[in-house]
């Protein structure tokens, strides 16, 4: 993604990573004026009371849907997308605005100073151990580590795994917002963990079992990925599970049924 005027930069070093990938045919950039033009859009919903998703349509990039999280002391917008544009900045303002970004991890950061000037010059917060993925610099951008309670029972957590500031959300009414540090599976009642999802470089089992044991130092039962993914019930006991499993597997233990 670039902005109006910028000549696209050689490489996207964030795609030439191995947790990502170019595509065969190259590289393709563009600009939130040209997808304007092309009818590109989010759409806003609401998952549960105080929590809406905004996805893109059609997908941008990697296509996550962002979680716009509502307080009565300010709102979290986490995992913006790829795509933005004044119609939908005019939409989370009518739910009460922003008062902070935030991503789970670098892939999500493409167009976060653009949502960050459409809402006025919210603050951006990037987990300091990813700093070095931000590939556009803006006054927003705020770094931080470890934990922080970014409004009143909303607190950012470093994970890590799948980037070492690989980061979730906790929200005391029982909701973990994961991005894909901890991935819902297809059937809500399993999840996963991996350093790359579309290459499958796995984690090994001891990254595996810290990353599960941080994510459930405290107590939730729903969980949101970053792709319109749930477990809706009993979310982390279906972490402790799938960990479990997980470990089993890399380590050998099931190697019989193979």
């Amino acid at each position: 993604m670039t902005t109006r005027g910028e000549e696209p930069p050689p490489s996207c070093p964030i795609c030439e990573d191995e947790r990502q990938y170019v595509p065969p045919g190259g590289q393709r950039w563009t600009t939130l004026q040209r997808l304007q033009r092309e009818g590109e859009r989010v759409t806003v919903s609401r998952l549960e009371p105080g929590l809406y998703g905004l996805s893109s349509e059609p997908k941008v990039g990697i296509g996550q849907r962002a979680m716009l999280l509502c307080t009565p002391d300010g709102n979290l917008l986490w995992d913006p997308t790829g795509y933005v544009d004044e119609a939908v900045a005019a939409a989370v303002q009518d739910l009460g605005g922003a008062a902070v970004i935030a991503s789970s991890h670098p892939h999500m950061f493409g167009a976060q100073t653009s949502w960050s000037r459409m809402l006025g010059g919210v603050p951006v917060l990037v987990n300091e151990a990813d700093r070095h993925w931000v590939q556009r610099e803006d006054p927003a951008i705020q770094t931080w580590s470890g934990e922080e309670e970014v409004l009143p029972g909303v607190l950012l957590r470093t994970i890590g795994g799948h980037f070492p500031g690989s980061a979730v959300v906790h929200w005391d009414r029982g909701v973990v917002l994961s991005g894909d540090t901890v991935f819902p599976g297809p059937s809500q009642k399993w999840v996963t963990f991996q350093r790359s999802f579309p290459n499958d470089i796995p984690l090994s089992a001891a990254v595996v079992r810290r990353v599960a044991d941080r994510v459930c130092e405290r107590p939730f039962d729903r969980m949101y990925g970053n792709l319109g993914n749930v477990v809706p019930v009993d979310a982390r006991e279906a972490v402790l599970r799938s960990a479990e499993r997980y470990i089993g597997w890399v380590g050998g233990a099931f190697d019989h049924l193979t």
